[in-house]
């Protein structure tokens, strides 16, 4: 199958029950998308998919096939980081970090979803992410300011 990256097409011999999250780890070598629950219930392995929020972990990597998939490796551009990425560093909107790239995913696609959702939503909408660090203020912070800049 063809498998569309970050922008990069690779051509992959899958197991047709092969998860997106394992397909991105241990076959393209992507390893900032985590596995934390392996059930959909922790948000680490949140990625893009055409956009769209999406739990690699419960996510078959052949279904992907023909869509764009983006990682937090795929955010950057030109090495410059992209301004959640930035508020999250500038907000300190990580503790332990493990977290840390499926709130990112996910709060770009919250934007891109909805850029004028009153900031009182914010938790509501990004509570399919778990911090344990209990990072939740600055993760909001960081979204605030992202938002300013996107």
């Amino acid at each position: 199958m063809a498998l569309t990256v970050n922008g990069r097409t690779r051509d992959l011999e899958l197991d047709v029950r092969a998860s997106l999250l394992d397909t991105l780890r241990d076959r393209i070598g992507l390893t900032g998308t985590k596995k934390g629950c392996d059930q959909g219930a922790c948000g680490a392995c949140t990625v893009l998919v055409d956009g769209r929020r999406t739990l690699s972990c419960l996510t078959l990597a052949v279904r992907c096939e023909g869509r764009e998939v983006t990682t937090i490796e795929g955010l950057a551009r030109d090495g410059e980081l992209h301004p959640m990425q930035r508020a999250f560093v500038a907000q300190d909107g990580f503790q332990c970090g493990f977290c840390t790239s499926g709130q990112i995913m996910s709060a770009v696609a919250l934007l891109a979803e909805d850029p004028g959702v009153p900031a009182a939503q914010v938790p509501e909408l990004m509570s399919g992410n778990l911090c344990r660090c209990a990072a939740y203020p600055h993760i909001a912070d960081a979204i605030a300011q992202a938002r300013k800049e996107m």
